[in-house]
């Protein structure tokens, strides 16, 4: 392969920066593996099955984002670059597959899946990239990724405990790799990136993502309905979960939502935006996550006794979507409105009335707390021009 063939591999500026289809062809995987997620956690909806849940989710988000940097500096109407995200697409399936009993007996799959994406991966970048310098970057990923291989793989064969512990270790490794730009002896760090293209693109692919998340909440809640029939309870209950679903969009797409393309185009350190904006999106699909298992409990047994695990889940997982909703708006306008504080002081505070009574009323609590929130947005805008975004990211 000539420079100049590894070269045509690239993004430029004249190459739609708008995801192609093929992008969204992945993610379907991902939808597939945040319901095998919500499912997993309903199952064990306990604190160690959401410590499993969450070392899951942190694994199959990886895979995601690393693919949505990839497809934002490679061409993916190229051939080989198609290949390569295919490729990703059928391991991710594995994973997905695998996911319900990953601390059971397919865990080696799991693992074996993960470890086989990001070497494999990383080895196919060194080889079509050869003539170029980013062929050290994808050296630099190698390197962390068949470190993070070996708690992979010794966990997959390891017991409960020992397995989360190590896998745990695993996901630190890879993600501070990220974090720090994947530091290589003899090599230093990757450098800093200044594309052009990745506000747009990027930009693009989190609201996608957010969108698919959003789809698994509706599949879950219709799927709910669907199985048990249409009684007024639970008719009720699933116009509730709908309700919430509809704020969330609202809720994401308010200004930051809409502006992270302008705003990574106008910062000097895009990369560190793009980071931000990548951790803050984790915390609201974990959000939208927590609150499908919500929505499942809630329409099963709307009048049913509140326990404790229910109303962590209920209210809990829109306390994770406002968390991460502040870490974006803070990312982009390095500013939080005081209306999404007050929000999530809210959710924290009607937590010990909610457990006395039936889980539609901590439903309708937090519906409301969002609801206020979409309101109090309207009204800010009508008052005063929006803030464009910070320069200083």
């Amino acid at each position: 392969m000539t420079r100049n063939r590894s070269t045509e591999l690239l993004r430029s500026p004249r190459d739609p920066q708008r995801p192609a289809f093929l992008e969204l062809f992945f993610d379907l995987a991902f939808v597939f593996a945040l319901t095998q997620l919500s499912h997993g956690l309903i199952e064990d909806l306990s604190w160690s099955g959401a410590f499993q849940t969450l070392v899951l989710l942190l694994a199959v988000w990886w895979i995601w984002s690393l693919t949505a940097m990839i497809t934002d500096r490679l061409n993916p109407q190229q051939p080989v670059v198609q290949a390569l995200v295919i490729a990703t697409l059928v391991g991710s399936l594995v994973m997905a597959v695998a996911l319900p009993a990953t601390f059971g007996d397919t865990g080696l799959i799991f693992a074996g899946a993960y470890v086989a994406i990001q070497v494999g991966r990383s080895v196919t970048l060194l080889v079509i990239l050869r003539e170029h310098e980013l062929r050290l970057t994808a050296v630099r990923v190698l390197v962390w990724s068949v470190a993070s291989a070996v708690p992979w793989i010794i966990g997959a064969v390891a017991e409960d405990a020992a397995r989360g512990a190590l896998w745990a270790l695993a996901v630190a490794v890879d993600y501070t790799a990220g974090l720090l730009r994947s530091p290589t002896p003899g090599l230093g760090r990757s450098p800093a990136w200044q594309g052009t293209v990745a506000g747009e693109h990027l930009a693009e692919r989190y609201r996608q993502v957010f969108i698919i998340a959003l789809g698994e909440t509706i599949l879950v809640t219709g799927l709910a309905l669907s199985s048990r029939g249409f009684t007024a309870d639970r008719t009720m209950a699933f116009l509730v979960s709908i309700a919430t679903t509809v704020l969330l969009w609202r809720i994401y797409l308010h200004r930051a939502g809409e502006s992270l393309a302008e705003a990574i185009a106008a910062v000097p350190a895009p990369e560190r935006l793009a980071r931000s904006a990548l951790m803050a999106h984790l915390l609201m699909v974990a959000g939208i996550v927590v609150i499908a298992v919500g929505d499942e409990l809630l329409i099963t047994h709307p009048f049913g006794h509140t326990q404790p695990s229910s109303i962590a889940v209920i209210l809990g997982g829109p306390a994770l979507f406002v968390l991460g909703r502040v870490a974006f708006e803070y990312a982009v306008y390095g500013h939080v409105s005081r209306d999404r504080l007050v929000g999530l002081l809210l959710l924290a505070a009607v937590a010990p009335a909610t457990l006395l009574g039936p889980p539609l009323l901590a439903a309708l609590a937090a519906t409301a707390v969002l609801a206020g929130i979409a309101v109090a947005d309207a009204v800010r805008d009508r008052e005063r021009q929006p803030a464009p975004p910070h320069r200083s990211a």
